[in-house]
């Protein structure tokens, strides 16, 4: 069996690329709040980062949408999402899972939908 080529992912362009649906996304990773990590399976306690992506370019879409699904059940002051490149806009490159403070989300949340008003 052939091995999957590693893509490199140039985030500093991702979150560039993301504003107009997450608007925080390249202020945050300009200041270095945002953590990307490769999924070991450990989850990671988030401290002063306001995300975490984890890299899992070996899941589909459909195991990182259960693991979601199961994280946002079992830890409730977090908030998770995954991406996958099969959906195409503004998906990553790779697969992903993101872990962030429940919290801060709806805090940035409420002021823009505030902001947008």
């Amino acid at each position: 069996m052939a091995k999957e080529a590693v893509v490199e992912v140039n985030w500093t362009d991702y979150f560039v690329s993301i504003v107009a649906v997450c608007p925080w996304s390249k202020k945050y990773w300009s200041q270095q709040k945002i953590d990307i990590q490769e999924w070991t399976g450990e989850i990671l306690a988030l401290d002063d980062y306001v995300a975490r992506v984890y890299k899992h370019p070996t899941a589909s879409a459909r195991q990182l949408k259960k693991m979601m699904n199961l994280f946002n059940e079992q830890r409730e002051d977090e908030e998770w999402l995954y991406s996958h490149p099969q959906y195409g806009g503004h998906s990553t490159p790779i697969g992903v899972l993101i872990q962030q403070d429940y919290a801060l989300l709806n805090s940035i949340r409420s002021s823009m939908r505030n902001h947008n008003k």
